[in-house]
């Protein structure tokens, strides 16, 4: 039983209203068709459509065929339920068709959704590696560039002669150099 909800008086404002309560879960309205969950009623049409394509399914309705065909051509009169022109199992026929078409399409119309959506999930995966392999990219080339600008031994040896070189020729002979200095000089500085 559903509680009863207050009743305001006359010249109540909204604010004096009592609200229905947001935590807790509205009661269960009676409806006139039944319920299903579409989901679990999807999965059944898909297993039922994967049976129908299967060579077991063809084994089992070629059996079940033949068994029909046999009991009502060798059974004896009083126990034979579909005689010769077998209209019952036409109809039986066709009526399993009228069934298995619609869920077939229903297990189509689900494997492409799922589709869509892996089509759609790989298309984001290919955009992300995409732009991460620019990335990196750039990122070699900066690494290029730099490596352009760092010095090597080769280089640094080159301008350690150049420099050893310029700085002799500024000593011309001067004794410059601390190992041309006289021992005695060196108590001086202090």
């Amino acid at each position: 039983m559903a509680p009863e909800r207050e009743r305001t008086p006359a010249g109540a404002t909204a604010s004096t209203r009592a609200r229905a309560r947001l935590d807790q879960p509205r009661p269960p309205r009676r409806r006139l068709l039944p319920e299903w969950d579409p989901e679990a009623f999807g999965r059944l049409s898909e297993r039922i459509a994967r049976f129908l394509g299967t060579g077991r399914f063809i084994v089992w309705m070629t059996v079940v065929i033949i068994a029909w065909v046999l009991w009502n051509i060798f059974a004896p009169g009083d126990l034979r339920f579909d005689n010769y022109p077998f209209i019952f199992l036409t109809l039986m026929l066709s009526l399993q068709a009228s069934y298995a078409a619609p869920l077939i399409l229903l297990a189509q119309n689900r494997q492409d959704d799922r589709d869509k959506v892996n089509l759609e999930q790989d298309r984001r995966q290919n955009e992300r590696s995409i732009a991460d392999t620019e990335y990196l990219t750039r990122e070699i080339a900066a690494l290029r560039i730099g490596l352009g600008e760092v010095a090597t031994r080769d280089w640094i040896r080159s301008e350690l002669q150049d420099l050893v070189k310029e700085l002799e020729e500024r000593v011309d002979g001067h004794g410059v150099f601390p190992a041309e200095r006289s021992p005695g000089r060196d108590v001086e500085d202090r």
